[in-house]
């Protein structure tokens, strides 16, 4: 989908990106392009380097070589949000709903000022976006897995980031959950929003996302979801069980 330009709107590209730990390259010539308005999948077993390209687009982990680039229709909106993964979260900190979002947008604003009359309306409005209004003064340790993950899509939308990376956000959540979460991220990227989901879970890829990136340190393949998963790129993925996978039809078509 490529909508018509909206301000947040933006276009990114990877070209030939290499991230390197302890003389180890945790990701080799790592290219491809993501245009505005796109959902897209990064599936890979552990050790693949999702987390990893997630942290170099952001900016949090130094590129040996290579780069990436975000091209934004104006300069209205953040660069990037990014969700990590939950086990990343201090859950013992009480905070509620609404004090996480808020969070968010003064990220966006700068700590040293004070959100103002839109700033928090403009929290209402993301968090009644993602259905939890109501629980809006609810703390984190009270909420399920799904809500949470809302909670932290909410407070990516206060940053008003033209891209937004979301680090294995199904773990933890149930399958219905899951759909619900993906229908506000379809929602985000019907705005010309660029939207990146990491995940194992290989359910449904073609009716959740517009393009998958498949990886494993490099790219194996990166297109729409039912042409991408052939033997050879699930074998590249996950060896030989990636080819039963194939054959018994949950990674794609057999070719």
């Amino acid at each position: 989908m490529n909508p018509a330009p909206y301000p947040h709107a933006a276009r990114m590209s990877l070209r030939d990106v290499s991230v390197e730990f302890d003389g180890q390259m945790a990701l080799r010539n790592v290219s491809f392009d993501v245009d505005a308005g796109t959902l897209m999948g990064v599936v890979g077993p552990n050790g693949a380097g999702k987390s990893t390209l997630f942290n170099a687009i952001a900016g949090l982990l130094p590129v040996r070589r290579g780069k990436v680039t975000l091209h934004r229709v104006d300069r209205k909106g953040g660069a990037l949000a990014y969700v990590p993964q939950r086990e990343s979260v201090n859950w013992r900190f009480p905070v509620t709903a609404m004090d996480v979002v808020m969070m968010g947008r003064c990220c966006r604003l700068g700590w040293c000022r004070r959100p103002g009359k839109r700033d928090r309306e403009l929290v209402d409005a993301c968090l009644y976006r993602v259905g939890l209004w109501d629980h809006r003064s609810a703390l984190m340790t009270e909420l399920s897995g799904g809500q949470r993950q809302r909670v932290f899509v909410a407070r990516a939308l206060t940053q008003e980031a033209s891209v937004l990376l979301l680090d294995e956000a199904f773990s933890g959540v149930d399958a219905g959950a899951q759909e619900g979460l993906v229908e506000v991220l379809q929602t985000v990227r019907n705005e010309g929003r660029i939207v990146l989901l990491a995940t194992h879970d290989l359910t449904n890829l073609a009716g959740r996302f517009d393009q998958v990136l498949c990886l494993n340190r490099h790219v194996c393949a990166c297109g729409p979801p039912d042409e991408v998963f052939t033997s050879e790129v699930m074998e590249q993925l996950y060896g030989a069980h990636g080819v039963r996978l194939t054959i018994d039809g949950e990674g794609g078509k057999r070719r």
